[in-house]
C-alpha cells in the first residue's frame, strides 16, 4: 500500500496522544504531519490509534513437528490479528533448528507462509538436549535471532557456560527457560496456597531463581549477553536488579498472564490455568510489576503456547504446559493495567514495540520516518469480550474465556503490506 492514512491518534516521546496523519510509500514510514489537501487517502483510521508494530520475541508455532497445535501460517495470522508484525518462535519444535539443514528448512517454511516478520531461534544445543553446542557460527549465518533451550533449562553450568562464551564471540544472545531440574518436583503448577489446598505437586518460586543466579554469574564470567524469559517470582527479579547493578549484561521478559493473574485467581483444577513457569504468589506478580516499572525486567512477551483441546482436557498433573497470547496481549494488558492505573500507556506500548526490539538490536518497532511500514492500528474504546472460538490460532486454550476488554487491534500492516483488517471496520 502507497498512501496517507489520515487521523490516527500518535504517541509523542512524553506520552500524549496527538492527531496525525502518515505516510506510507515504498514500505517506508514517508512521513508524519499533515496530508495535503491533493493527495488521496488510502485508510482513515477514524480516531484509532496508531502504533509501531508490536514485537513478541517468544511464542511457540509448533512447526515443524506440532502442526495440529498450530502451523507458521496460523500462528503468524493470530500474531497479526493482535497487532503483532514481528515474532520470535522458540525452537522446541521437531526437528530442533540445530543444524544447516533444519535451520535452512525452517527458513524456507518462513518465507512461504508467514503472515508477519518471523526472526527464529535456533538451539543452544543438539536437540536441546544440554550437552552437544550446536554449530553457532553457522546458524547465525542462516538467520538464527539468538540461541536458546527454550522449554528446558541448560542443567549444565559447563555447557552452558562454553555456550555463552562461543555466542559473547558472535555478538549474539543466548536466551534462557530458567529451571533447575533437581527442584521442579514433578509440579503441575506453583508450590504455594493453590497447590497445597488441592494436594498437587508444586514447583517452587526457587527452582527458576537458582537457575538465573548461575547463570548471570556464568553470563558476567563469559561477557555475554543472557536474556530471562517469562520471569515469574520475585526472587527472580531481586537476582536480576542486583545483576544489573553489578553491571552484568542481563535482560529479562515478562508475559501478560504474570502480570495480571496469580495463584489466588486460578478458580478451580483446571487445565487452562496451567503454564510454565506457573501462576505464582500475589507478591510475586506486584514484584514483576514493580520490576516492569523500575527497568529491571526490560520488555513484555506472551509465550504464545497453543495446544489441542483434547490435550488441555486432560487432568491437570497429565495436561501440556501453556496458554495462547498472541491475539489477547494488548487488550488484556490495557484494560487490566493501563485503564487501572498500574502501567501508563506509554510503559505498555513501549514494552511491546521499542523496548524489546532495543533488547535485541531489532530494526522494528518503531514509528519514525524512514522505518519500515510495520503499523498497527488499534480501537482504544470499543469492548469485546474474549471467545476463544474466535481465534484464528488452532489453539484455544486460555484462562481469559469470557473476560471483557478494550483496545482491540483492528488494522495490521507489514513492510507496508496489510496483513490483517478487522472485518466492517473501513466501512
Amino acid at each position: 500500500m502507497n498512501g496517507w492514512i489520515t487521523n490516527a491518534k500518535v504517541m509523542d516521546e512524553t506520552g500524549e496522544l496527538q492527531t496525525k496523519d502518515v505516510l506510507i510509500k515504498d514500505k517506508k514510514i514517508a512521513a508524519i504531519g499533515s496530508r495535503p489537501e491533493k493527495e488521496e487517502v488510502a485508510v482513515d483510521a477514524k480516531g484509532a490509534f496508531l502504533s509501531a508494530g508490536l514485537v513478541d520475541i517468544h511464542v511457540h508455532l509448533r512447526e515443524p513437528g506440532g502442526e495440529i497445535k498450530e502451523t507458521i501460517e496460523t500462528g503468524t495470522k493470530a500474531a497479526a490479528k493482535g497487532g503483532f508484525t514481528t515474532v520470535c518462535p522458540m525452537p522446541n519444535t521437531r526437528p530442533v533448528p540445530d543444524s544447516a539443514e533444519h535451520m535452512d528448512a525452517l527458513q524456507k517454511k518462513i518465507a512461504e507462509t508467514a503472515a508477519v516478520r518471523v526472526l527464529p531461534y535456533a538451539s543452544i544445543t543438539i536437540r536441546e538436549l544440554g550437552k552437544e553446542i550446536v554449530d553457532m557460527k553457522d546458524l547465525k549465518s542462516r538467520g538464527a535471532f539468538a540461541f536458546t533451550d527454550d522449554g528446558v533449562g541448560v542443567q549444565d553450568a559447563s555447557v552452558m557456560l562454553d555456550a555463552m562464551k562461543q555466542a559473547a564471540a558472535l555478538n549474539m544472545p543466548v536466551v534462557a527457560h530458567c529451571e533447575e531440574n533437581t527442584l521442579i518436583n514433578k509440579g503441575s503448577v506453583h508450590e504455594g496456597i493453590f497447590s497445597e489446598k488441592h494436594g498437587l505437586r508444586g514447583i517452587p518460586a526457587v527452582c527458576e531463581s537458582v537457575h538465573i543466579a548461575r547463570d548471570v554469574l556464568l553470563a558476567e564470567a563469559a561477557g555475554a549477553h543472557y536474556h530471562v524469559c517469562h520471569v515469574s517470582t520475585k526472587e527472580s527479579v531481586r537476582v536480576i536488579r542486583d545483576a544489573k547493578r553489578a553491571g552484568i549484561h542481563v535482560t529479562a521478559e515478562v508475559t501478560p498472564h504474570h502480570l495480571i493473574l496469580c495463584e489466588d485467581d486460578i478458580p478451580s483444577v483446571d487445565a487452562q490455568y496451567k503454564m510454565n513457569p506457573p501462576l505464582r504468589g500475589k507478591q510475586d506478580r506486584d514484584a514483576l510489576i514493580e520490576g516492569l516499572l523500575d527497568g529491571t525486567i526490560d520488555c513484555i512477551a506472551t509465550d504464545h503456547a497453543p495446544h489441542t483441546e483434547e490435550d488441555k482436557n486432560q487432568p491437570l498433573e497429565k495436561a501440556p504446559f501453556g496458554i495462547t497470547g498472541s491475539e489477547t496481549a494488548f487488550p488484556l494488558l490495557y484494560t487490566y493495567l493501563v485503564k487501572k492505573g498500574t502501567l501508563t500507556f506509554k510503559q505498555l506500548v513501549d514494552g511491546l514495540t521499542k523496548d524489546p526490539a532495543e533488547v535485541f538490536g531489532l530494526k522494528s518497532g518503531t514509528l519514525a520516518e524512514g522505518a519500515a511500514a510495520d503499523l498497527t492500528l488499534i480501537d482504544l474504546e470499543k469492548e469485546d469480550t474474549i471467545q476463544p472460538e474466535t481465534f484464528v490460532s488452532k489453539g484455544k486454550n486460555t484462562p481469559f474465556k469470557d473476560w471483557k476488554a478494550s483496545g482491540w487491534p483492528i488494522w495490521t500492516m507489514v513492510d507496508g503490506t496489510v496483513v490483517y483488517q478487522k472485518e466492517g471496520v473501513f466501512q
